[in-house]
């Protein structure tokens, strides 16, 4: 893509450095560090470049309010460790204060923004707070995939002041997520699970003008087998959707793409762990079960599509995977996605929470860091925060 980090001369420049530090706290610790390694190549390019680096990101739902246990000082201990210097972390997160320390700082330094979401103006994209934002700075980057879907002063406002390029983080996302709606190497085959076809509707849509092949699993399922005219029983189910999932299923039928269902499914009576399972077909679920996972033979089926497959793209989890052993079924897909020789892009936290729990994720390809910012992109929408350093930028 353009407008990358490499288009830049930052030597002797300061950098305005969008990332996604919001990471889990525990007892005042970053208790997993996974998204502050994932910016730590444009970190480290920035750096060896020449740049002074203010890094800003928020950090949980502060609310425009200050949030004492929201501060950002175990994540500034965190990048220290990682980058083995000195990191300076404001007390500011606007005003004079900000101003001054961002004037000192000098090539090579590393400051990192109090919570950028203390401030009221960030949520709304305040053009104010974005122009005192970019006044910090000669070039923004942002490398905050994550929360590129949101329109908020540190994410799209400061770019509209400053040329906007993306790090390393955001150029990689964009490249295989872009890529697969626009030139994937085929067949095509899309993995598409979670609890509502409510949340995924767009989604299909838009998988359904492009794919070779739609498999459902999850909760999801049990609203298109209803469609289909089976009886679910108990299982958690949209009844509201099912005329939908008939529409989805014809559109399907009508483009000539298979949209391959359960043949068969986990139940039980309960959604709790220790509970008696059977495994039955699809239309044979006995009365007071509910479908929870998928079967063997599904899981069977689905890997016959994924090992012709020349891309596979996943999002959502195929059963109530955080209970066991309702995770059985998306863990049996994933190690098939795993060993395919297909390019494989798994996206959304729930399915990317299976896969490292199933201890998976360094097969596949790439892994999205962006939950509803992957599946807005997928859905075929604009980005704010990827259509700000597309456009190049600016300096109103």
């Amino acid at each position: 893509m353009e407008n990358t980090i490499r288009d830049l001369d930052v030597k002797g420049k300061k950098v305005f450095l969008r990332v996604d530090f919001n990471v889990p706290l525990k007892e005042g610790r970053v208790a997993d560090d996974t998204k502050i390694r994932a910016a730590l190549p444009t970190i480290s390019y920035l750096l060896e470049g020449g740049a002074a680096l203010i890094v800003a990101s928020h950090l949980g739902r502060p609310k425009g309010q200050v949030k004492e246990e929201l501060r950002m000082d175990p994540v500034a201990r965190a990048l220290e460790g990682h980058l083995g210097r000195k990191v300076k972390k404001t007390e500011a997160f606007s005003g004079e204060p900000l101003k001054k320390e961002a004037d000192a700082l000098k090539p090579g330094e590393v400051l990192l923004v109090e919570n950028i979401r203390f401030h009221p103006g960030e949520e709304k994209n305040d053009p104010d707070f974005s122009r005192e934002l970019a006044s910090l700075a000669d070039y923004f980057v942002n490398d905050a995939f994550a929360t590129a879907h949101r329109a908020h002063a540190s994410t799209v406002g400061v770019g509209e002041y400053l040329p906007a390029v993306a790090g390393f983080l955001m150029e990689k996302e964009l490249q295989y997520l872009l890529g697969v709606l626009k030139d994937p190497q085929r067949p095509l085959v899309a993995i598409v699970g979670g609890a509502k076809v409510a949340d995924k509707i767009e989604l299909l849509k838009n998988l359904l003008a492009r794919v070779d092949t739609l498999l459902i699993g999850g909760g999801m399922a049990n609203t298109f087998l209803k469609a289909s005219g089976f009886d679910l029983g108990a299982s958690l189910l949209e009844e509201d959707k099912v005329a939908l999932a008939r529409e989805l299923i014809a559109l399907a039928r009508e483009k000539g793409i298979p949209l391959v269902l359960p043949k068969d499914l986990v139940a039980a009576k309960e959604l709790k762990e220790g509970q008696e399972t059977q495994v039955v077909p699809a239309d044979g679920l006995p009365r007071g079960y509910m479908a929870l996972d998928i079967g063997p033979k599904t899981v069977e089926d689905f890997a016959g599509y994924i090992q012709k497959a020349g891309t596979v793209i996943w999002n959502g989890p195929l059963g109530a995977f955080e209970v066991a052993p309702f995770d059985r079924g998306t863990a049996a897909v994933a190690r098939e996605v795993a060993a395919s020789p297909a390019v494989s892009i798994i996206g959304g936290g729930d399915v990317v929470a299976a896969i490292h729990k199933a201890g998976l994720a360094e097969q596949m390809t790439h892994i999205s860091t962006g939950g509803g910012a992957t599946l807005e992109l997928l859905e075929g929408r604009e980005l704010p925060g990827v259509a700000v350093i597309t456009g190049g930028g600016g300096n109103k």
